[in-house]
């Protein structure tokens, strides 16, 4: 029970006031995709990392890269190919003629926000060294530890045109991502105003609103975001219908799921939801936050069947109905 709820509804007002400045910001540069960017802050603001489906052309990297300029952070682009190496990524140790001694040398790894761009052209070898860094936050190299820099926050792209030549992420590996988050085409206004804006060449600049202080010190005010015991309880009956869906009623989608989310798929809906609540300026979660994160938490965390693809039925028509089907609290 939350013991002041006038001071909370205070504090986190103050807290998350800075959350507007960033989006006024990248909105001078960015053109619609408001969700995209709201994605990216629950990201950072939780310390998860977002796995981005969309085709070319949609501004992703010049997504990730507004938005550290508005919070003053180090951003790195990594372009992933089939050639490339883990030492590519992480660093490797070279050795100085000079002084006659191995030094480290720090790959692209090391900034606060990384866009590993088509990240399933790489090898297996390169993903799990990626992924082996979001997961620890730190890089061995040669035989000293580094810890990387917080906030850090990985964007990886995949393309779903173009399979040719790709190594696709293992599921075990998807689901270290905090969300995937399926990018569309602008809507008609949207990309007009798009075409005026970039059709002339003159630098887009944005003004830096926070520092990565301020996200690290916004994460210690949404772990004190309130989630109701009936919330939780919300969240694992949504997680538990990935599983069983037959005991909540919902026989018919139960032949399409080979394997429902994991306890980890739980606990970032949770943590997702209070970011959500921390973005609308709130103390507290609703279930309107989770039902907006959902899909994006959950999407890549339920493996369909064979017969599901026969029938090309999605995870999105499966997370759609069981949202429908669990009882509001």
């Amino acid at each position: 029970m939350v013991s002041d709820p006038k001071a909370m509804t205070e504090m986190v007002r103050q807290e998350s006031a800075f959350i507007d400045d960033i989006m006024k910001e990248v909105g001078k540069v960015i053109v619609g995709q408001t969700d995209m960017v709201q994605r990216l802050l629950i990201g950072l603001l939780t310390g998860g990392h977002v796995l981005v489906e969309g085709v070319p052309g949609l501004a992703k990297t010049l997504m990730v890269r507004t938005l550290c300029g508005v919070i003053s952070a180090k951003f790195q682009r990594i372009q992933f190919t089939p050639d490339l190496l883990p030492a590519d990524i992480v660093g490797t140790v070279v050795y100085n003629q000079q002084k006659g001694e191995f030094t480290s040398k720090k790959g692209p790894i090391f900034a606060n926000l990384i866009l590993a761009d088509e990240i399933n052209r790489a090898p297996a070898k390169v993903q799990s060294a990626l992924l082996e860094a979001m997961q620890e936050k730190q890089v061995t190299i040669g035989e000293t530890t580094y810890p990387l820099d917080e906030p850090f926050l990985v964007m990886a792209t995949q393309n779903p045109i173009e399979q040719e030549g790709t190594y696709p992420l293992p599921e075990a590996q998807i689901d270290r991502f905090l969300m995937k988050v399926k990018i569309d085409y602008p809507k008609r206004d949207e990309e007009l105003k798009i075409i005026e804006m970039m059709s002339v060449d003159r630098p887009l600049t944005v003004n830096a609103v926070a520092r990565p202080q301020k996200i690290l010190e916004a994460r210690k005010t949404i772990d004190q975001i309130h989630i109701d015991e009936k919330l939780k309880g919300y969240i694992l009956d949504i997680v538990m219908a990935t599983r069983k869906p037959e005991d909540f009623g919902m026989k018919e989608i139960s032949d399409f799921i080979e394997y429902g989310v994991s306890p980890r798929g739980a606990i970032s809906l949770a943590r997702a939801s209070r970011a959500h609540a921390f973005i609308q300026h709130r103390w507290f979660a609703m279930p309107e936050d989770v039902k907006a994160i959902a899909p994006d938490v959950l999407r890549h965390r339920i493996i369909l069947t064979y017969e599901a693809e026969a029938e090309e039925v999605t995870t999105e028509s499966i997370i759609k109905r069981i949202l429908e089907g669990i009882e509001v609290p």
